[in-house]
């Protein structure tokens, strides 16, 4: 449950040098900064859901500053992230759900030479968020898409590189994860970071990430029970972790 119990050198050092980093970051206050903007924006959008539905609200007629509270990354999962990016520095990001960009300030601000392609299938939500990234980040190397994720990958449109950490937080669905994870197995290179939101999200979830587990390319992972972190080191030894992050 914590580093003490952990015997990979690999994994040792990710949780002690980022995982439980404590020390303070002004990088932080950007991203409080970015949040403080959408939760005073009172706004209503019209939200189209392609994913697994909304456990919170039960109309599409929604709130800018309430999906960002409800909704949005957490504070506290959103500073983890970026101490993530800025620990394995990846060149190449590629982001599956933008929302309101919450998880998108983190990832660019933790790596800021590095190329940022985030994925929206509402336009209403990418619009919001590629605006105040616009105003916020305008020297950041970074493309939203607006397009359903399926379609998306399936186009090959992903495998103009090779990604160096690409986030999954888009359909909840066990049929649309181990679809996106299949179709972007091509684009993986040995340090390649995955994470996957809400694994516990639902029982078929749950499914979704034993059946990544086991996958033969997988080699570790880590379950900090919001998300579940995948890597395909071919050095390492196939171990799994339950961590408290």
């Amino acid at each position: 449950t914590n580093e003490h119990g952990v015997h990979s050198p690999f994994v040792f050092n990710l949780l002690t040098k980022c995982f439980y980093d404590k020390k303070p970051k002004p990088e932080y206050q950007i991203l409080t900064n970015y949040r403080k903007s959408l939760l005073e924006n009172k706004n209503f959008i019209e939200v189209t859901d392609f994913g697994a539905g909304s456990k919170v609200f039960k109309s599409n007629k929604r709130q800018i500053s309430k999906i960002a509270s409800t909704a949005g990354i957490s504070p506290k999962r959103a500073e983890l992230l970026f101490r993530v990016t800025n620990y394995f520095k990846p060149q190449n990001i590629l982001e599956i759900g933008t929302s309101l960009g919450l998880a998108s300030s983190a990832l660019t601000l933790g790596s800021k030479e590095s190329f940022l392609l985030s994925l929206e299938g509402c336009q209403n939500t990418q619009s919001v968020a590629e605006n105040l990234f616009n105003k916020q980040f305008p020297d950041f190397n970074f493309d939203f898409v607006n397009s359903e994720f399926s379609k998306f990958l399936h186009e090959g449109s992903a495998n103009i590189c090779s990604w160096d950490l690409i986030y999954f937080d888009g359909n909840h669905s066990k049929k649309a994860t181990l679809e996106y994870f299949n179709l972007l197995l091509p684009t993986i290179n040995n340090d390649s970071i995955w994470i996957f939101d809400d694994i516990h999200w639902s029982p078929e979830m749950e499914e979704a990430w034993e059946i990544i587990k086991n996958h033969s390319k997988v080699k570790v992972t880590i379950d900090t029970f919001q998300w579940g972190f995948v890597f395909f080191r071919y050095e390492q030894e196939k171990e799994h972790f339950v961590i408290r992050a």
